[in-house]
């Protein structure tokens, strides 16, 4: 890319970031879009779908009625309450934020920052973004921060490194080298959908049945990100300009006796949680399926918080109950303008669920897409592109596919494609358009961390630093899967892209 197309490029994302920008502050956004939700729900309402696999009708709940005015009052406080990344990102914040107060955080920076090979920061960052999504959707809360502070302590400007996590963690989210719980819930409701066609294929549908392409996407995805935030995002940005600072001088005795300690206590913890995972809290089923797997929010709070006490209780920050008390207020205190985001947003969420609207446009696009007559490679870009459609008015990548799969599945066996390739296919474009959403529900909480380094930052900014990554993604899974494709390698073990009946 010559120079003066890099500008040309510059200046498209300032036009999309001057644009975003101009939406109001995210809380105010949407109170907004709640409103717009059940002024919609009033307009639609009776319009039914129709379930093809099991025939079941769905219609729009209005809203804009006396019914709809008891939900919405009925219902605020436990809207706000069950926002899903609530109590996760507090919780997390708690064990992470008393590590920062104390000086864990800084203390470790210091450590390995004259010591690590600072050109493979950001591969390292979004290759750990890619694999969080083991932890489901803890990866959301630890890292974006985390490679903020990274990159602020290395003189880089931080929202890049958090643009990297980020990009990793949702742009990444459908490729793995391990199995992980979506893996499992997005298989059972692939052969689940194939049975109406094929019960007896159905049932050889596994769990690795996207395994070797998803494997495959770690190199690929990780080499995107990396370019996209070392080449396009971080030279956009500039120098940063802002007030935050993380130091990064040397150790003095004191921080090396506490930081030793710290580490100490963390490799302790981490056994005490290894056991766990194995033992107590194994369970009797899946292991994705196990108490451990289900609490690894609270997990992961606790390893950052002990070795945080630790390391305070060294260095004296820590020397009552007192103190620990404040610092974990503190670290509330600053949280305080993503708890009243988290209210409004938790009410649009659950409006747009009660209303039943995602689900109509999700059965409409199914219709469309059956409509256009396409095959072959133009059926599986339209797929790609009405699946990254819907992402925006539907986050939750299980959702999405519980309303499309009964649909795509056997459209896509008609057309002697495999289940298989034709979860893959939308876990593609699942992907790419996560980071770009404000409907992902954790994208609130990127802009949250975000604003701690440019209090004045909106939307568009995000969005602006997020659209390259999203278009590097989707051209370098496309390229790849049509390789793919021409090859003809299974997309996992005794998974092929071709179905024959």
């Amino acid at each position: 890319m010559t120079k003066q197309k890099k500008k040309f490029s510059f200046r498209i994302l300032d036009g999309i970031e001057w644009l975003g920008n101009k939406l109001p502050s995210p809380l105010l956004l949407f109170a907004i879009l709640s409103l717009l939700v059940i002024i919609l729900s009033g307009i639609f309402a009776g319009v039914t779908v129709k379930n093809p696999s099991t025939g079941e009708t769905t219609s729009v709940t209005n809203l804009f009625s006396i019914s709809g005015l008891q939900y919405i009052f009925q219902h605020a406080v436990d809207n706000f309450v069950g926002f899903a990344p609530l109590g996760a990102v507090l919780v997390t914040m708690l064990g992470i934020g008393l590590a920062e107060k104390t000086g864990l955080v800084n203390a470790a920076l210091k450590a390995t920052v004259f010591s690590f090979p600072k050109r493979l920061l950001t591969a390292a960052l979004v290759f750990a973004g890619i694999m969080s999504s083991i932890a489901v959707n803890a990866g959301y809360v630890v890292l974006p921060p985390l490679g903020a502070v990274l990159f602020l302590g290395l003189g880089r400007h931080p929202l890049a490194g958090l643009a990297a996590a980020f990009a990793g963690v949702s742009g990444g989210f459908g490729a793995n080298l391990f199995l992980t719980s979506t893996d499992a819930i997005l298989q059972e409701l692939t052969a689940e959908a194939a049975s109406t066609i094929d019960p007896a294929y159905a049932e050889t549908i596994a769990v690795s049945m996207n395994w070797y392409f998803a494997a495959f996407s770690v190199l690929l995805i990780t080499a995107l990100g990396t370019w996209v935030t070392d080449k396009i995002v971080e030279p956009r940005l500039g120098k940063y300009q802002g007030e935050a600072d993380e130091s990064i001088d040397y150790l003095t005795a004191t921080e090396k006796k506490a930081l030793k300690y710290a580490g100490i206590s963390f490799l302790i913890t981490l056994v005490v949680m290894a056991y766990l995972s194995i033992g107590p809290l194994r369970g009797d089923g899946s292991y994705l399926d196990s108490p451990f797997f289900a609490s690894l929010v609270f997990v992961i709070f606790i390893l950052f918080f002990i070795p945080g006490l630790v390391y305070g209780i060294t260095v004296k920050k820590i020397t009552n109950d007192k103190d620990l008390t404040s610092l974990l207020g503190d670290t509330m205190a600053s949280m305080s303008g993503y708890i009243a985001l988290a209210f409004t947003a938790g009410q649009f969420i659950a409006y747009f669920r009660e209303t039943n609207l995602g689900t109509i446009i999700a059965y409409k696009g199914a219709d469309f897409l059956q409509s256009t007559g396409f095959d072959g490679f133009g059926l599986i870009l339209v797929f790609i592109l009405l699946t990254m459609l819907i992402n925006f008015f539907i986050g939750s990548s299980s959702a999405k596919w519980t309303i499309l799969a009964p649909v795509f599945v056997p459209i896509m066996m008609n057309l002697d494609y495999s289940p298989e390739f034709t979860t893959l296919v939308y876990r593609i474009a699942d992907s790419v358009t996560n980071m770009v959403t404000p409907l992902l529900l954790y994208f609130p909480v990127i802009v949250a961390f975000a604003q701690r380094y440019e209090k004045k930052l909106g939307i568009g900014t995000l969005i602006s630093m997020m659209i390259p990554y999203s278009i590097a993604f989707l051209i370098g899974w496309i390229i790849i899967l049509f390789i793919w494709m021409a090859i003809g390698i299974p997309v996992g073990p005794g998974a092929p892209i071709m179905y024959h009946q």
